[in-house]
């Protein structure tokens, strides 16, 4: 597999950074990155120009438009449009195009409102997903739907993988678009930099979460692309739950924040919990995450503290 041609779209973001630089250490030399603003994947001309221009035996497809609640709040038409076309059209070029395997990368988001935790692949269409991620979330199952019907009428081998909430290194620290944990991060570190008493966090804290280190899911990805080729969905992540008023607790403690933290009850908690059942990646082709919660979080903290200091 390492003399294939593999594209990775959304290459130049966090996880296709990871994944890139994971994939050269293992071996990997003929990969090609199909990101903005080369390529626009919304626009179908782009995603033709991609598969003839890089004539991919692979395709890895993670770039998104995506944010945190308020970015989905504020974004709802454009998160599913934007999201939704590129999902189709990659997957139509490439099963025209006859490439071996396409690996699509879904998200959490996906799942309804009150799965049952831990969250099984089974749960996916037991109901609506969670109101403000939900546009984002259903463009991205889509791909599921499709995946599954090329196989069905095609034989196409396009696998389907599921990732809970990415953090670490080189995460999305802008606060306008930017996810709980960078959000939180920058929160603390700023404050303390500037010399303030005090940071605002939304919702009440109860809701909680799952948190998947970023190398980790490079790792896994790279495990399902060479060992998974089959139809059915596949959670991929860290297998534990965190409240978000234990995360902010923690992310105090590690940045060393000493002033107050007062809770925005008027914002959403988003879903009420989030948490995957990863049995099906370990059998399937034996990805367990291996970096602890605490270290991935020193390793996120001090990036970004060294990022401020050399922007």
């Amino acid at each position: 597999m390492k003399d294939k041609r593999i594209t990775i779209t959304g290459g130049k973001g966090f996880l296709g950074a990871h994944l890139i630089g994971r994939m050269q250490e293992l071996g990997y030399r003929r990969l090609a990155i199909a990101d903005l603003p080369e390529y626009n994947l919304v626009d179908i001309a782009h995603v033709r120009r991609l598969y003839e221009e890089m004539r991919p035996d692979i395709v890895i497809h993670l770039a998104a438009k995506v944010g945190g609640i308020g970015f989905n709040q504020e974004n709802p038409a454009s998160l599913f449009y934007e999201n939704a076309m590129m999902g189709i059209q990659l997957l139509h070029e490439g099963y025209r195009h006859a490439i071996a395997k396409f690996v699509a990368l879904g998200t959490i988001c996906a799942y309804p409102k009150f799965t049952p935790v831990p969250f099984k692949e089974t749960d996916l269409w037991d109901g609506y997903p969670e109101e403000t991620n939900a546009p984002y979330g259903l463009a991205k199952k889509m791909m599921l739907v499709q995946s599954q019907a090329y196989r069905r009428q095609y034989g196409f081998n396009s696998i389907f993988l599921l990732p809970v909430n990415l953090y670490g290194p080189g995460d999305n620290f802008d606060p306008a678009s930017s996810h709980v944990i960078p959000a939180l991060i920058k929160k603390c570190v700023d404050a303390m930099a500037n010399g303030e008493k005090e940071i605002v966090v939304w919702g009440t804290g109860k809701a909680t979460r799952e948190f998947f280190y970023v190398e980790d899911a490079a790792e896994a990805i790279i495990l399902a692309m060479e060992h998974y080729d089959k139809g059915e969905p596949v959670n991929i992540g860290a297998g534990f739950e965190i409240s978000i008023r234990d995360l902010v607790d923690l992310i105090v403690e590690l940045t060393g924040f000493t002033g107050k933290v007062t809770w925005d009850a008027t914002k959403p908690d988003g879903q009420p919990r989030r948490m995957l059942d990863t049995a099906r990646a370990a059998a399937e082709f034996g990805f367990r995450a291996k970096t602890g919660f605490r270290e991935g979080l020193q390793k996120t903290i001090e990036w970004y503290r060294q990022a401020r200091l050399n922007p």
